[in-house]
């Protein structure tokens, strides 16, 4: 609930607000590397490893046909690729191609420094705190890892 006196707003409304705001944040970054939100979600997914379709859809919440026609989009583009699954011949995993690796990387970068700015009227004692209870709700509520922590280094580079 609103609290106009003070300011203040509750945990649901306070969630919900904040959602709505990193989305229109990442959202801007990805139309700026000419992503939709969801192929900048599928690159920085694949950033790490490939993965196979299953195991994207999970990751990504898609149904199989949302995650095909995602896949398929990106893969036009020439930023992710199929490879014959080593471990099942029926399967493929998807993977980045270079130029996919490249951009994922300079979206990552850059979308993690615009979300960092969200907090910039935090002190780093704020940011902890709200980083901790962030984290206790993610990892409360088995959040797949989308969006990995950045690294520091990279951020200071930008």
């Amino acid at each position: 609930m609103v609290k106009d006196d003070d300011g203040q707003i509750g945990a649901v409304a306070g969630l919900v607000r904040s959602t709505f705001l990193v989305n229109a944040v990442y959202a801007e970054s990805a139309r700026e590397y000419g992503l939709t939100s969801q192929q900048g979600q599928l690159l920085c997914v694949l950033m790490p490893q490939p993965y196979g379709m299953s195991e994207l859809g999970a990751t990504l919440g898609l149904a199989k046909s949302s995650l095909t026609g995602l896949v398929d989009r990106t893969e036009r583009n020439g930023l992710v690729e199929r490879k014959p699954d080593p471990q099942d011949s029926r399967a493929v995993r998807v993977a980045l191609t270079r130029r996919g690796d490249r951009l994922a990387k300079e979206f990552y970068v850059e979308t993690c420094r615009r979300i960092e700015q969200l907090t910039g009227g935090l002190d780093a004692a704020e940011r902890d705190t709200l980083a901790g209870l962030l984290g206790r709700v993610v990892l409360d509520n088995k959040v797949p890892m989308i969006f990995r922590e950045p690294d520091e280094g990279a951020l200071a580079e930008r």
